[in-house]
C-alpha cells in the first residue's frame, strides 16, 4: 500500500466521532470512536482537538503517520465558508496530503448507496437534506433550524407536542391526550407542573427530546393533534426530498431517497407509510430506504471516490462494514 492513496476518514457527529484509515485497495486497516463535534459550542480547534484523539489512535493501530486524502463528514458544516474554515484546521493537522470537508449528512447519503447519486433526509434532533450526483454537483440546505425554514427533527417535534400540549390544558387550544401523556412521562400531573419543571430545569432540558417518543405513541393511540404533528413531519421530509431532487434533475428518473437518523430510522409505521405515499405522488420513481449502515462508511467511500478507487475497493469497505 502507497501512503499517498490511501484515505483517513472522519465522521464527526454532535454526540461522536468514528474515524477510519483505509487502504488504496479498500481494506480498514484501524477504526477508533472518540467525542462529539461541536465547533459552534468550544471552538474549531477544541473540537478538532476532539477528533485528533481519535486519529492518533486509529494511525498507531494502522503503523502510519500520514494518508494520502482526508475525507472528513463533520456536523456544524453547514456553509460553504464552514467547510473552507474546517478544512484548514484538518490540513494544519498534516495528517493528509489533500483534504475535503462535507456536512455529515453526506455521510449518510453515500453509506446507503452504491454510487454518488441519489438524496438522503436525515432526521435525528433536528432535520437535514443533502443529494448528489456522480458529476460532483450536490443539492443542499442551510439546515440550522428555523431561520433557515426548517420544522421537526426530535427537538422540533418534542417542542410542537409541548405547544399544542399547553394550549390544550388551558383552554387556548382543543383537547389532546398529549396534555396528560407528556407531563404523565415525567411523573407529573398537568402541563403546568410540566411547563414549571422544564423552566426551572427540574427537568433537564437536555431531556426535552425524550418526548418524542411520547408523541408517537399518543398519535398511534389515535389522538388527532398527535397525529397531526408526525403527518406534518412526513410533509417536511418529502418537501425536502422532493426539492432535493428537482435541483438535480433526478425527479424524472429513478433515484435513491434515504432515510435517516433516529427519528426516521425507528420506521414508525404512519411516520413511514405517510412518506412513502406522499413521495409516490410527487416523486413517483424515487425508491425510499432506510439506511442502516453506520456514517463513517460514507466518508470511507467518499474518500475513495476521491482518490479513484476501483469498484472493488468500494465492496471491500463496504462490506466490512456490513457484515
Amino acid at each position: 500500500m502507497g501512503l499517498t492513496a490511501s484515505v483517513l476518514a472522519v465522521d464527526a457527529g454532535n454526540s461522536k466521532t468514528d474515524v477510519a484509515v483505509v487502504a488504496a485497495d479498500g481494506e480498514v486497516l484501524a477504526t477508533a470512536r472518540g467525542g462529539g463535534f461541536r465547533p459552534p459550542v468550544v471552538g474549531i480547534e477544541t473540537a478538532v482537538d476532539n477528533v485528533a484523539e481519535a486519529v492518533a489512535r486509529a494511525f498507531a493501530e494502522a503503523g502510519v503517520s500520514a494518508v494520502g486524502h482526508v475525507s472528513a463528514c463533520l456536523a456544524n458544516a453547514d456553509f460553504p465558508v464552514e467547510e473552507e474554515q474546517l478544512a484548514t484546521a484538518l490540513h494544519a493537522r498534516g495528517w493528509g496530503t489533500s483534504v475535503e470537508v462535507r456536512n455529515d449528512t453526506f455521510a449518510i447519503l453515500r453509506a446507503g448507496i452504491p454510487e454518488p447519486r441519489g438524496v438522503a433526509v436525515v432526521c435525528g434532533a433536528g432535520i437535514n437534506c443533502v443529494g448528489m450526483r456522480p458529476d460532483g454537483r450536490t443539492a443542499r440546505f442551510p439546515a440550522i433550524g428555523r431561520i433557515s425554514g426548517d420544522w421537526g427533527g426530535g427537538w422540533g417535534l418534542a417542542e410542537e407536542a409541548l405547544w399544542h400540549a399547553a394550549r390544550a390544558e388551558d383552554g387556548r387550544g382543543g383537547p389532546t391526550a398529549l396534555a396528560r401523556t407528556l407531563p404523565a412521562y415525567f411523573g407529573l400531573d398537568s402541563m403546568y407542573d410540566l411547563i414549571e419543571a422544564l423552566h426551572l430545569e427540574h427537568v433537564a432540558h437536555r431531556r426535552r427530546h425524550e418526548l418524542t417518543p411520547v408523541l408517537f405513541a399518543t398519535a398511534v393511540d389515535g389522538d388527532p393533534v398527535a397525529r397531526s404533528i408526525v403527518d406534518r413531519m412526513a410533509e417536511e421530509v418529502v418537501a425536502m426530498a422532493t426539492v432535493a431532487l428537482t435541483r438535480l434533475e433526478l425527479l424524472d428518473e429513478e433515484a435513491p431517497v434515504l432515510l435517516g437518523g433516529s427519528v426516521l430510522a425507528a420506521r414508525h409505521p404512519q411516520l413511514d407509510d405517510r412518506i412513502r405515499e406522499l413521495l409516490a405522488a410527487r416523486a413517483p420513481k424515487a425508491v425510499a430506504t432506510v439506511v442502516t449502515a453506520r456514517p463513517v462508511l460514507g466518508a470511507v467511500l467518499l474518500g475513495l471516490d476521491h482518490v479513484g478507487a476501483a469498484a472493488e475497493a468500494h465492496a471491500r469497505a463496504r462490506a466490512h462494514y456490513e457484515h
